[in-house]
Formats: structure tokens, C-alpha cells, sequence
């Protein structure tokens, strides 16, 4: 089914429309976006604007257009802080009902924190340390702490940036007693829940929200060249934010506005932002903090799923978020195969016995798993140049979980499994840190020999035995029948591998009395 699910937010309204799957997941099919500053002039209780309610009724009129042109089974919204507290509020509401047939329900700051964290440990990687969630909004914050089942505390704050930026910034640049009194009223707001969480142990803090992500963007820079990276799941540091924050509070308006990056709608918001955000790290004592994407727009789809019952088997199967997101992937592309079980299976084999050589850790043991088992995902688009279209469709895959460098490796090692080699002129590659580089040639090369050994696609190999000997590099094939064009399309392959290894490859039936017994790689089990 077809589902858009919307976010009245304080500043800004969000819809996505998202197809979710029989199995409860969902993937994001369209986006749309409008800052119609809701709550300007109308928080702290006082009437929301007559100018902000027809903007925001014009937004969910077309919201609401353009859901029903791609055919949405279902619409579910929400409103938070600057309809929450508005006197005026359950009047905007019945506006939207009876203009747009939207269905809007308030809710409150506690079940709108818990829903945020739902949202980002969906998309963020945890690990088994608990992870503090911080989402600024225009009229509220969210603090909360929890795992990936959910936040053991949530909290909200009146502390958004309108709010903020209406109640204490006073001056273009803000003046040093703007900054004093905005950051004694945050401090006052914060500390001692923020204290609390110190002591609890997290393993890190996530951060979301278009302030955040704004925020974060402007901290890191411009993401290098070629490489085509997001925000999401990516780490930026607390002094580099530090660095930002004391930038931002000397710049006037015009200067904000020029600011690379920087949306000119939250130009006047930033500081507010980044003073907000400053002392929530510093009370927390955070080195850094990770980008996520995913928000309360996100957490109403997973309540509408959980809500309505639709039981999500593939969390059940594949609890690891990272290994699930790639099997939603194979499977909407339809090759989630026997044949790339068995590459995958193959590709592993060839990594655990040339370990002595290739010297690599089990994250790239991970990232050639996932390759394998994506690597003709580009034929959901033509067979001819598959390669090239895995790549597009793996970076564009919704992995979630992962590193943006991690996803940048998964794809380019699909996309060298064959034809060109990897070259440092090429797109992707070029930019990735030396490490990396070296290890996409490995896996890319393991994928490609392993991929040859499955060219009949009729599963024939049943294990492998790779040896050194005084010709060379021999892989020996235990097989169920005869493998002469798995012998005759890996040796055509083996060239990346064998000039990695030093020495010529070659392939080889195993003789019946030497076969060993095969070994059941967690790909099998995992999957199958």
C-alpha cells in the first residue's frame, strides 16, 4: 500500500509518501516540504496568525493533491507544538478536516519525543550502547534516551527556534546580552535533565530536525568531490560545531543569508539553533554528533504499521538493521537470488582464506557479504551495464544503518565485479581515504571470481580450497557436477585477484578423494 504520512511542524510542514510492503517495511517513494513558520507570533499560548493558518491550509491543500495523484491508500498527520499550544489550535484543525479531508490529531510533547527516537534508532545503527536523541524544532525540543526497542526518557522543551529567536534576539548580530540571557534560559530549561543523562552511559548522540541537519551540514563543509554523499549517518564533531557556532553569532543577516549551504529561511533561526545545540553537547560532555534524516515523519509510518497490525516479519528474521536494509533492497529488485546467495557465499570463502594476504577486518568481510548479495541489482533496470546501474541503485538504496563511506564502498565493490577495474579517476573511488580504496580492489576482485564461479547459475560448487603452491595460487572446486565453465570463467576473471595476490591463479575440480566437507557460511544461515 501507499501511505503519506505528514508533519505540521512549527516551522516547517513535511509529507512523505512512503509504499510499504507486506511485510511491514516501507521505502520513501516521494518527498515535499514547506516552511510556512506555523507558529510566528502565535506560541506561548497566544492565537496562531490568520496569515499562518491560510499558508498552512494552502501547503496541506496541495499536500494533499499530490498525495492523491500517485494513488495514497492512507494519510496520517500530526501537529505539534505551535497547534498544541495555540488557544486557537482545535480551529486550524477543523479548518484542515473540512478543506483537505486530512485528519490532522495534536500530539503531545512526550509521545512526539518517543516517536522521534522510534524514527532515528530505525535508521541509526546503535550498536548495544543506549543513545541520547536530540530533535530542535521551531517550537520545541526533544531530548530522549533509549535503545533500539524505544526511549526509556523523553522529554520536551518549549525551547524551539522560533520561540527562542522571537523571545531573546533582539539585535542584527546578536548582541552579547541577547547571547546571555538565551543561553541562561536554556541552561535553566536543560541542565538537570541534561546532567542525568551524562551519568547514563550512552554510546552516542544522534541528531535530527532541519535546524540539526543544517547545522551539521554547515559544520562539515562541502562533502568532497565526486562522492555524493548525504547527511545521514554522519558524524561531525563538537568542536567543529563550536567553531560554527562562535562564527555564526558575529554575522548579521546578509552575512547569514550568503552563507553556502545555509537555507536563507532558517538564516534567521541559525543562531538560536547553534546556541540551542551548543549547550545540549556541552551539558551531555559529547565529542560529536550523528546526522540523521529520519524524523517524525518517519515515526508515523512505523505507528501507523505498528498500529494496524502489520506484523514485520523481516525485523524477526534479520534483527540487524544493516543486514535487513540490504535484503529490502535484493528483494524490491528481485535478486535476492539463490544464484547471489551462492556469490556471497563463494566471495566469503575466498576472504576467510586469503587472509594471511589481504590482511582486511570483518567490516570489509561485511561490506563483501552485502556486495554479493547486490551486485545484480542493476539488472531490475537493463542486464546491459548492470554494473553500473547496481551502483546507482546501491548509493540510492536506502541502507540503512550504515556508514556514507561504508555505502559508498558496498556499491563500488558492485559495480567492479565487472568489466573496468577500479582507477582513481573514476567517480566514487577517487575521493575515498587510501584504506578504502585498497580494500574496494580486494573485495571487488574476491566478488568478481566468485561471482564466475557460479556462471551456470546452477549452484555447482559446493565449497573451495584455496592453496599456495610452486606455480602459484591454486582454488580448487568441490563440485556436485562437472564445473568446466566455472573453471573457464573464473580463470577469465582472475586477473585483479591474482595481480592482488603476487602470484599467477589458477582453478582446478577437486578430485573426489580429496573433497572437504563444505562449510555453511552465515550468509546460509542468515538468509536462507
Amino acid at each position: 500500500m501507499l501511505l503519506a504520512a505528514i508533519d505540521i511542524g512549527t516551522n516547517s510542514i513535511h509529507m512523505i509518501i512512503v509504499r510499504i510492503a507486506a511485510d511491514g517495511s516501507f521505502e520513501v517513494v516521494g518527498r515535499e516540504k514547506d516552511m510556512v513558520r506555523l507558529g510566528a507570533g502565535g506560541l506561548e499560548g497566544r492565537a496562531l496568525t490568520a496569515g499562518a493558518m491560510q499558508a498552512a491550509l494552502q501547503t496541506l491543500s496541495r499536500f494533499k493533491r499530490l498525495a492523491e495523484s500517485r494513488g495514497v491508500d492512507d494519510i496520517v498527520a500530526a501537529a505539534t507544538s505551535a497547534v498544541r499550544e495555540a488557544r486557537n489550535g482545535g480551529d486550524l484543525l477543523r479548518s484542515i478536516q473540512d478543506e483537505t479531508g486530512v485528519r490532522a490529531q495534536v500530539i503531545t510533547g512526550t509521545a512526539e519525543a518517543r516517536l522521534i527516537h522510534r524514527a532515528a534508532v530505525h535508521g541509526i545503527d546503535l550498536g548495544n550502547a543506549p543513545a541520547i536523541v536530540v530533535d530542535i524544532g521551531g517550537g520545541s525540543t526533544e531530548v530522549t534516551l533509549g535503545s533500539a526497542t524505544g526511549a526509556q526518557q523523553a522529554r520536551s522543551f518549549r525551547l524551539g527556534v522560533i520561540r527562542l529567536t522571537e523571545r531573546f534576539i533582539k539585535d542584527d548580530p546578536p548582541s552579547a546580552g541577547d547571547h546571555r540571557r538565551l543561553l541562561r534560559h536554556i541552561r535553566g530549561e536543560l541542565g538537570d535533565y541534561l546532567k542525568g543523562l551524562a551519568k547514563s552511559g550512552y554510546g552516542r548522540v544522534i541528531g535530527t530536525s532541519g535546524t540539526i541537519l543544517s547545522l551539521g551540514s554547515l559544520a562539515l563543509g562541502a562533502s568532497p568531490p565526486g562522492t555524493g554523499m548525504g547527511l545521514h549517518h554522519r558524524r561531525v564533531g563538537a568542536k567543529a560545531l563550536k567553531r560554527l557556532r562562535a562564527e555564526l553569532a558575529g554575522l548579521p543577516l546578509e552575512r547569514r543569508l550568503q552563507l553556502p549551504g545555509l537555507d536563507p529561511r532558517r538564516a534567521d533561526l541559525i543562531v538560536a539553533g547553534s546556541l540551542l545545540l551548543g549547550v545540549i553537547l556541552d551539558q551531555l560532555g559529547a565529542t560529536e554528533l550523528t546526522l540523521c534524516e529520519m524524523s517524525l515523519r518517519e515515526a508515523l509510518v512505523l505507528d501507523f504499521i505498528r498500529r494496524n497490525r502489520l506484523h514485520i516479519e523481516r525485523v524477526d528474521r534479520f534483527p540487524d538493521i544493516r543486514r535487513r536494509s540490504v535484503v529490502e533492497l535484493a528483494q524490491r529488485c528481485f535478486v535476492l537470488t539463490d544464484h547471489t546467495q551462492q556469490v556471497a557465499r563463494l566471495a566469503l570463502e575466498l576472504f576467510d582464506q586469503t587472509r594471511g594476504e589481504h590482511g582486511l577486518d570483518e567490516r570489509a568481510r561485511e561490506w563483501l557479504e552485502m556486495a554479493s548479495l547486490l551486485h545484480d541489482t542493476g539488472e531490475h533496470i537493463s542486464y546491459e551495464k548492470h554494473h553500473r546501474h547496481s551502483y546507482y541503485l546501491i548509493k540510492n538504496g536506502d541502507l540503512r544503518g550504515f556508514e556514507p563511506e561504508e555505502v559508498e564502498v558496498i556499491a563500488l565493490v558492485a559495480r567492479y565485479h565487472r568489466r573496468a577495474k577500479p582507477k582513481k579517476d573514476h567517480p566514487g573511488f577517487g575521493p575515498l581515504p587510501r584504506s578504502l580504496r585498497r580494500a574496494v580492489r580486494w573485495l571487488s576482485a574476491m566478488l568478481r571470481v566468485a561471482e564466475a564461479l557460479d556462471r551456470s547459475r546452477g549452484q555447482l560448487v559446493r565449497d573451495i580450497q584455496v592453496d599456495r603452491d610452486a606455480a602459484g595460487w591454486v582454488v580448487r572446486l568441490d563440485s556436485r557436477a562437472d564445473v568446466e565453465l566455472e573453471i573457464w570463467g573464473s580463470q577469465r576473471n582472475a586477473t585483479a585477484l591474482s595481480e592482488l595476490l603476487g602470484a599467477p591463479l589458477r582453478f582446478e575440480r577437486l578430485r573426489r578423494s580429496a573433497r572437504v566437507p563444505p562449510v555453511q557460511s552465515p550468509t546460509q544461515e542468515g538468509i536462507q
